[in-house]
């Protein structure tokens, strides 16, 4: 008898945790949509903290790899509306401590990385695919019907793979001079709305920096220098 009062205090136990804790143990996050950064970043609120969330195991263009980085990050809004309810399953944190992972809503249950990839608006990021190796197939096919049909970014004659454009603007800017982290010169001191030239510019750095050390987001939006816009 006492072992079984045991095991319902235990269940009772279990199913008065919260919600965010129990995602937590199965390294799930749950939360709404607050801003697309672009077309593999969003920020999502979960349990009244806001999240920046690397999409894991894809990679979208840059937003300077025109008109590809905006058409993804355009695609990404119109499949994850703001206030969305989706499910993270937490992959990894990112050098700029960004929560990566794959995203799935919750009413739907769709694989935005995966979708992303199949309409091609994302390639898949082989070097980081371990962490998707439940659905590694499934990236890898979606991938090679989307080259095929030449959907998306694959509609061009010589696509520059995300990692490679990265790359090169990291070493054209060390050539330069510039900062070598691949963002603007400011971060290496101080940023300001008005060192930037567009309100993607400052939203890279707001993607890159999520404590928002610059103060870019003053209205804790997710979305930077809005007078940019």
């Amino acid at each position: 008898m006492k072992l079984l009062i045991a095991l319902i205090s235990s269940l009772l136990l279990i199913l008065l945790m919260p919600t965010v804790a129990l995602a937590q143990l199965d390294h799930q996050i749950l939360g709404n949509v607050i801003s697309v950064g672009d077309g593999d970043t969003i920020r999502v609120d979960s349990n009244h903290q806001s999240i920046t969330i690397r999409l894991g195991c894809i990679d979208a263009p840059e937003m300077k790899q025109t008109p590809w980085g905006e058409e993804s990050k355009q695609r990404l809004q119109t499949l994850l509306p703001v206030g969305t309810q989706v499910t993270i399953r937490k992959i990894d944190t990112d050098k700029y401590g960004r929560t990566v992972g794959e995203v799935v809503t919750s009413n739907t249950g769709r694989n935005i990385n995966l979708e992303m990839v199949s309409e091609g608006r994302a390639v898949v990021f082989t070097q980081y695919l371990s962490g998707c190796s439940n659905n590694k197939d499934n990236y890898l096919n979606a991938e090679v019907k989307a080259k095929q049909q030449r959907l998306g970014y694959w509609n061009q004659s010589n696509p520059v793979m995300p990692w490679k454009f990265r790359r090169e603007a990291r070493n054209a800017e060390n050539v330069n001079g510039n900062s070598q982290s691949g963002l603007p010169a400011c971060t290496q001191s101080d940023c300001n709305c008005s060192d930037f030239r567009t309100q993607a510019e400052a939203q890279q750095v707001l993607m890159a920096f999520p404590n928002d050390p610059f103060k870019l987001d003053k209205n804790h939006d997710g979305i930077a220098c809005e007078s940019l816009s």
